[in-house]
């Protein structure tokens, strides 16, 4: 009986969790005093140079970002260059991902295909940059190069992610007789998922450095590249400063709003899996 006792005693004990201690900011916003203490170093290195010419300061190109936000011209440079860069890196997802495909279940066009993949990657990105400048229009080039950057990175990640399906699943889908979208669907997609979301999301940040280094060399109209050759051409260190902060921004920007894409995607088809779960489809 007291074994019994003391036993329940323990059972009936609550279990306290140590707490977290609250934070002055929330997780989303923690990033703010380390921006502020880059700032301030960047503030001293200015101090330190004392030359306008080789270095502005903060404030310089807070007032630059304000005085180019204001013109139209800004924003028309800003959205082509998007529409440039996104174009080619949407263009590389989905030849990349149809290559894949492909090579996996035909092995001749595998072997066809892997020697000029593998050029692509070798190759250094101004080789391809002023190859294209013979052959194509300003405009043309941005699209093209980012086109080369994503399409490896999306053909080896996918094939990978089509590879390493699990041989089981396949053969309980095959047991069970599952129809060929059932089968794409519920074996293939979600092995897929993960190497594709990787693929695109390194993708997007290297086509987006390899598409502003090709408007820098090709400087087709209202790019953010022409702006950033000019800023160099006409030694505005801060109009320089100012346009590459807009790139970063950009760049963070596009790849949060991949990110927030590939979470509402997934919920999508885990919402449409869970339905035609219930409903026997």
């Amino acid at each position: 009986m007291v074994g019994w006792n003391q036993r329940n005693k323990t059972e009936n004990k609550q279990v306290v969790l140590p707490q977290r201690k609250p934070t002055c900011l929330p997780g989303s916003l923690s990033w703010i005093p380390i921006l502020i203490v880059w700032i301030f170093i960047w503030q001293c290195a200015y101090w330190v140079v004392g030359k306008d010419l080789l270095l502005a300061s903060p404030l310089q190109v807070i007032r630059t970002l304000f005085r180019e936000a204001v013109q139209l011209e800004f924003w028309l440079t800003t959205a082509y260059s998007i529409l440039r860069i996104q174009a080619g890196f949407i263009l590389g997802i989905i030849i990349g991902s149809l290559l894949a495909v492909l090579t996996v279940r035909i092995t001749w066009l595998d072997r066809f295909f892997h020697p000029l993949i593998s050029t692509i990657r070798a190759t250094p990105i101004a080789s391809f940059i002023i190859l294209a400048l013979v052959w194509m229009t300003h405009d043309r080039v941005v699209v093209f190069i980012v086109f080369l950057m994503v399409l490896p990175i999306v053909w080896g990640n996918v094939s990978e992610g089509i590879r390493k399906t699990d041989s089981q699943l396949l053969e309980m889908a095959k047991v069970f007789r599952l129809r060929k979208r059932e089968l794409i669907r519920a074996v293939y997609l979600p092995s897929i998922a993960p190497f594709f979301t990787v693929a695109a999301t390194t993708s997007l940040g290297l086509g987006w450095k390899a598409g502003i280094a090709a408007e820098v060399l090709s400087r087709p109209s209202f790019s953010l590249g022409g702006r950033l050759y000019d800023s160099k051409i006409y030694l505005e260190t801060a109009e320089l400063l100012a346009y590459t902060a807009v790139v970063i921004v950009l760049s963070i920007l596009l790849e949060r709003l991949l990110q927030i894409l590939f979470r509402w995607t997934e919920r999508y088809f885990r919402m449409q899996w869970m339905t035609h779960g219930k409903t026997g489809d």
